[in-house]
């Protein structure tokens, strides 16, 4: 038998990059994997289509969910902007802010009732390392995944005894199409490591199936991690060569 055989699995983001990858993940773990996208996800086992960018989208996939009643609910989708913040539309930064941050938010209410009723259940939010360092250039994608950590701590905490388990995975920087030129060239001036699609999928597949509480893929940035929690101003000193680099990009 299979670990997660006849677990129902909603998982947002799942036409992209990494997260066709993680249906396959979990498909292949005997979970049905129901995709929710703006496209279509040919890797689940069935699909939702959603808009994640506007309060009326979010709210009807959320009564959506609530009829569904998934045993867990993986929070993937996001957008990412690498820029001075000054230079960011205000549509952007808003539709950033939803989609990183709120749409995880509602989603999570909408299906935490029925969770708590069966007294069983998951909520998977996947952040960044950025969000617990983080990145000059990436303000608003930072601090919405800093808020989603806050978020998913706060959640995990509110559903102590419950039955229903919080779950938060922090990515370093991936190689999917996410990544624009300019961070491509980021990556490259700054020796920035860019891990495998494939490697994140595993990792998250992983952490799901295992029901691991706290991840943060990758070394040193691990390390970084509780360093800039304990220390930000060490790593502000590390990150000020690297953040000169990033300011050139735009001059």
């Amino acid at each position: 038998m299979k670990q997660l055989d006849g677990q129902c699995i909603a998982i947002t983001g799942a036409a992209g990059g990494i997260g066709s990858l993680l249906c396959q993940r979990l498909v292949e773990r005997g979970a049905h994997v129901v995709g929710i996208d703006r496209l279509p996800s040919p890797e689940a086992n069935s699909e939702m289509i959603a808009d994640l960018g506007s309060f009326e989208g979010i709210a009807d996939l959320g009564a959506k969910l609530d009829d569904l009643g998934p045993d867990m609910l993986v929070n993937l989708a996001g957008i990412q902007y690498f820029g001075p913040l000054q230079d960011q539309s205000p549509e952007n930064l808003w539709t950033g802010y939803v989609i990183n941050l709120i749409a995880p938010a509602m989603l999570s209410r909408a299906v935490v009732p029925g969770m708590r009723a069966r007294r069983q259940g998951r909520i998977v939010n996947i952040g960044s390392v950025f969000g617990s360092i983080p990145f000059a250039h990436f303000v608003s994608y930072s601090s919405a995944k800093a808020g989603l950590k806050g978020f998913s701590q706060a959640l995990r905490r509110e559903l102590a005894g419950s039955g229903v388990e919080v779950t938060h995975v922090a990515p370093r920087a991936v190689r999917t199409p996410l990544n624009s030129e300019r961070v491509l060239a980021l990556a490259e001036i700054t020796k920035m490591h860019l891990d495998a699609p494939e490697y994140v999928a595993d990792r998250i597949a992983s952490a799901i199936e295992k029901g691991e509480r706290d991840v943060v893929i990758g070394f040193p940035e691990s390390l970084f991690v509780r360093l800039n929690a304990l220390m930000p101003t060490m790593i502000d000193k590390a990150l000020a060569a690297n953040d000169r680099k990033a300011a050139a990009i735009f001059n």
